[in-house]
């Protein structure tokens, strides 16, 4: 279980780090638009990106993963 959670960490480090490497401006871009939107709105933005995350784990854990 340990190690699934490295590579899952992992494995976001080495995304994240892409789109710092290969585009920051676009990473600038992003943080203005966010600043944006309101707060209440990230909010709910955020809980439906781990709702996504957690729907995701669940069916790679279903099909075997």
């Amino acid at each position: 279980m340990l190690g699934v959670a490295l590579l899952a960490l992992g494995l976001v480090l080495i995304v994240e780090g892409l789109v710092y490497a290969l585009a920051p401006s676009i990473v600038e871009d992003l943080l203005a638009m966010l600043r944006a939107i309101p707060e209440t709105q990230r909010r709910y933005m955020g809980l439906a990106a781990m709702a996504l995350g957690l729907l995701l784990v669940w069916l790679a854990k279903a099909l075997g993963a």
